[in-house]
């Protein structure tokens, strides 16, 4: 896991940090929001798996109260528009695979790529956080791990049934997480996150969480491919 130094010159009370703050805090905001729902939305196509589900809809509810509450500690307003818009095509997309009862694309979007993204976001944000946000952070971090195996745990389960999907799943999903890091790439680095560790630490995120769920190295490699070029 890529470790930057904490960056003591940083002023978060300066007008740079919180206009860059505003959207950044929303990210993660919609983030948790998206998650919530996503999870919802999965207890109805897994309905087995309906309490566990449930459960990791709150815990994400719960992550987006406490990262409003980094927003007002730093009395900086999330810009919330410009993260639904964030978080738009991936949002589309998961839409349209629950309705088409795609629950092995609904999980890689939500189980995989959102919380591979959101754990290497928070890695590389927790050492140039201001002390309550880092607080927060840490927490959160360690539940979205649990979020992250309920997906692995599933999809290595299924693999073989899975695997067609989950390959199509990526390749239309995967470039959109790199059009979404090169969009926050300013932002980031005004709060003390190089993009190249960003996309590094996710790149370990989701390469490990592919290879736990059942893929060669040479399918990861391929995988993790896909759109890599935009970066």
């Amino acid at each position: 896991m890529p470790q930057l130094e904490a960056t003591p010159e940083i002023d978060f009370h300066s007008e740079s940090y919180k206009d860059a703050y505003s959207r950044i805090n929303a990210i993660v905001i919609e983030g948790e929001q998206e998650a919530h729902e996503n999870y919802q939305r999965l207890a109805d196509l897994l309905p087995t798996d309906k309490d566990q589900l449930f459960g990791l809809a709150k815990m994400e509810s719960r992550h987006k109260k406490g990262f409003e509450a980094c927003g007002r500690n730093l009395k900086v307003t999330p810009d919330l528009e410009f993260a639904r818009q964030f978080f738009l095509q991936l949002h589309e997309n998961f839409q349209v695979a629950a309705a088409q009862n795609k629950i092995v694309t609904c999980l890689l979007i939500q189980s995989l790529i959102i919380e591979c993204f959101a754990i290497s976001a928070y890695n590389i944000y927790i050492p140039v956080a201001d002390d309550f946000a880092r607080k927060i952070t840490e927490g959160v971090v360690k539940d979205e791990y649990a979020h992250l195996n309920y997906g692995e745990e599933w999809l290595k389960a299924n693999f073989d049934t899975s695997k067609a999907e989950l390959e199509e799943a990526n390749k239309q999903n995967l470039p959109i997480v790199w059009k979404m890091l090169n969009q926050v790439d300013a932002d980031a680095k005004v709060l003390g996150m190089e993009r190249e560790a960003l996309v590094e630490d996710f790149m370990i995120q989701y390469g490990e969480a592919l290879s736990n769920i059942g893929f060669t190295t040479r399918d990861i490699m391929k995988m993790s491919a896909y759109g890599l070029a935009a970066v």
